[in-house]
């Protein structure tokens, strides 16, 4: 009779299934993080083929850690930055005069559309499928309608703003961000300036961050035609290698 051979005491043979599972929660977290990188470049229209690319893996294998494509690696890699959208809300409250908090907050949330392009698409985006982010935006909004009922009742904002004009300001900027992005930079942190001393009441005029030059406006404009595959008469050289 052959006797079976047993294996050694404490030798456990579900190992290389757990090595499995352990090689597919790293994928998972690889994916995650080149989605995020992509995203904060490119904007969350950023192919899912270059964020494979980017992670090592096979587009087969971002699908099986994120089944419903897009919208689910959208919301998985941003919800951390939504989280630090509430945190602005919530620092800004902390502050005790009523104007410097509105005024941090818009601030810091434009700041940060600045610094990642898919924050700011997530910022005009409504993502119902995800209860995470649409509690976390939730959050900050109930935040945000603190912050301008605190400013208009000490007389500092207009009475006429709503929560609603915060989000045609982040629309906006996007907007701004997106067109004047690589060629004039301070555009946005102008737009910005120009907001609060519309919105402000009761005060003079602050000063305003530094416009951007005619010939920033022009590269980013003709930058801009030539992404749609629009022809741009009278390019010079250093234009057309920018």
């Amino acid at each position: 009779m052959v006797e079976t051979q047993r294996p050694p005491q404490g030798a456990c043979e579900p190992a290389p299934r757990r090595r499995l599972r352990s090689d597919a929660e790293r994928n998972r977290l690889t994916v995650l993080e080149a989605a995020r990188g992509a995203f904060a470049e490119q904007g969350v229209e950023a192919s899912l083929e270059e964020i494979a690319r980017r992670a090592g893996v096979g587009i087969g294998t971002l699908y099986r850690h994120f089944p419903r494509g897009r919208e689910q690696l959208v919301a998985e890699a941003l919800v951390d930055q939504v989280s630090r959208y509430v945190a602005a809300a919530e620092q800004a409250l902390q502050v005790p005069d009523p104007w410097a908090g509105f005024a941090r907050f818009v601030e810091t949330i434009c700041a940060m559309e600045a610094a990642d392009r898919g924050l700011g698409d997530l910022f005009a985006m409504a993502l119902p499928a995800d209860e995470r982010i649409e509690e976390l935006r939730a959050q900050a909004n109930e935040m945000a309608g603190e912050l301008i009922l605190r400013a208009q009742t000490a007389g500092v904002l207009r009475e006429e703003f709503v929560a609603e004009d915060l989000v045609l300001l982040l629309i906006a900027n996007t907007a701004i961000l997106h067109v004047t992005r690589d060629d004039a930079p301070a555009a946005s942190r102008r737009w910005v300036g120009l907001f609060l001393d519309a919105v402000r009441t009761g005060r003079p005029a602050g000063r305003l961050p530094e416009a951007p030059s005619s010939e920033e406006l022009r590269r980013a404009m003709v930058r801009m035609a030539r992404s749609r595959g629009c022809a741009v008469s009278g390019e010079d050289e250093a234009t057309r290698s920018a």
